[in-house]
């Protein structure tokens, strides 16, 4: 252990002015100093300092961006939600911004800006259509509500028997621990939650009514934890939450719905991983939206989650102009398989405030569905998923491969068109 710095896991983000002077710290890098480093400053032995991978577009950001931050304040997930980007002269120094976007950001739509650094880094400077900009930096075109949008499409709300949880489906709740996001999507589907900014609101009081809710429904045997992100939240009020949700004997697995994978993946650490160990069976839906976000500080993520026993799915919306291609949703499906992760869904866009601009006919989503199917492996072919309007749950909307019958003999149309029978006497 001697020579290797070793650091705190503060309660508080470390930010510039919170550890000891750069240049001892330099110095301590460099062997001078065998010690090891923390908040308060030189200290004894503390746990080694996780070790996180960083790809070479981010090495590249970070030098010309944030020359003067050391690997250990970058690598700490508390130090990135500190240091998101909100505001337009933050966003400036790093993206040269359209017109458009630039009055976009100036008069704010309804979601929030929020950029953590590390994902700054994957967007392009100079081109306003790159796909994850899209995602991420406000247009005018939000500031326009069409006809058929609501702020609650789902009809969540309505569906909601106690604060921050969701009870559609007779067996799963979907229960919302917080409206805070490392980073948010402008096409958010719930931006009715998240769009104050403001701290997290669904506290402990939310969460105690919610998980005694559960408690006193024995059919409930599923419950997705989601947001927000719950990654947001820190390790113990996390553990407490899983801890008593598993404590509920009916309560047979847990689910995590998080986007901090792919865009605050220094969040999966050591001590993170021994937490969900702890609260296993449970499974983790990721929001991916474009293979650019499979960098390898991402694929370092998602192979430590997948070690520590966490079965991974992706959830992907399909976007106009960002995915809304075989060739692009080919790339990310096969690159998710090759990190462990499972595509699970293609959302359709819901229908939310200001995100006409990036809804695509529903007849898209069916053709990327039909071009991937018998192309590649069943594995990377996720279902076409619309959320009903209305509170309708999940329908899957598919090619139609049965076309008919004739007789005793289903009629089925395969993957390159070619029609063949299937006998089914049992069928009439």
């Amino acid at each position: 252990m001697e020579g290797e710095i070793l650091i705190d896991d503060p309660a508080e983000p470390p930010g510039t002015a919170d550890v000891i002077e750069k240049e001892e710290v330099r110095r301590l890098i460099d062997g001078i100093l065998p010690v090891n480093i923390s908040k308060s400053g030189i200290k004894g032995k503390r746990r080694p300092q996780e070790k996180f991978i960083t790809g070479s577009r981010t090495i590249a950001f970070r030098e010309k961006f944030y020359p003067t931050v050391l690997d250990f304040e970058w690598n700490d997930w508390r130090w990135q939600l500190k240091n998101k980007l909100t505001t337009l002269s933050q966003i400036e120094k790093i993206i040269h911004l359209s017109d458009d976007e630039r009055e976009a950001i100036i008069n704010r739509g309804k979601v929030p800006l929020s950029i953590t650094p590390y994902y700054a880094s994957l967007i392009d400077r100079q081109d306003c259509n790159h796909p994850i900009r899209k995602t991420v930096i406000p247009v005018s075109d939000e500031f326009y509500t069409s006809d058929e949008e609501s702020a609650d499409p789902l009809t969540e709300e309505r569906q909601s028997p106690v604060p921050g949880l969701v009870h559609r489906y007779s067996d799963r709740v979907l229960f919302l621990v917080s409206n805070l996001c490392s980073v948010y999507c402008r096409y958010c589907t719930r931006s009715r939650i998240i769009s104050n900014g403001k701290r997290n609101e669904f506290g402990l009081e939310y969460w105690k009514c919610a998980i005694q809710y559960i408690e006193e429904n024995p059919s409930i045997r599923d419950v997705l934890i989601s947001g927000g992100d719950p990654l947001t939240l820190p390790d113990d009020k996390l553990e407490w939450l899983l801890g008593s949700l598993r404590r509920i004997p009916h309560v047979e697995f847990l689910r995590i719905g998080t986007k901090v994978p792919l865009v605050l993946p220094q969040r999966i650490t050591s001590r993170l991983l021994k937490i969900l160990k702890r609260y296993q069976p449970l499974w983790m839906s990721l929001h991916v939206t474009h293979p650019e976000e499979l960098t390898p500080e991402v694929n370092q993520a998602c192979c430590r989650l997948a070690d520590a026993g966490v079965p991974l799915g992706s959830q992907t919306v399909l976007l106009s102009g960002i995915n809304d291609n075989v060739e692009t949703m080919k790339k990310l499906f096969h690159g998710l398989l090759k990190i462990r992760v499972r595509p699970y869904y293609l959302y359709q866009c819901d229908p939310i405030p200001g995100t006409s601009h990036f809804r695509t006919p529903v007849n898209k989503g069916i053709e990327i569905i039909k071009s991937l199917r018998g192309h590649t492996t069943g594995y990377a072919v996720p279902q076409f998923m619309i959320d009903a309007p209305g509170g309708g749950g999940k329908v899957p909307i598919n090619p139609d491969y049965l076309i008919g019958r004739d007789c005793n003999d289903l009629l089925l149309l395969n993957y390159l068109g070619k029609v063949y029978r299937y006998p089914d006497s049992f069928g009439e």
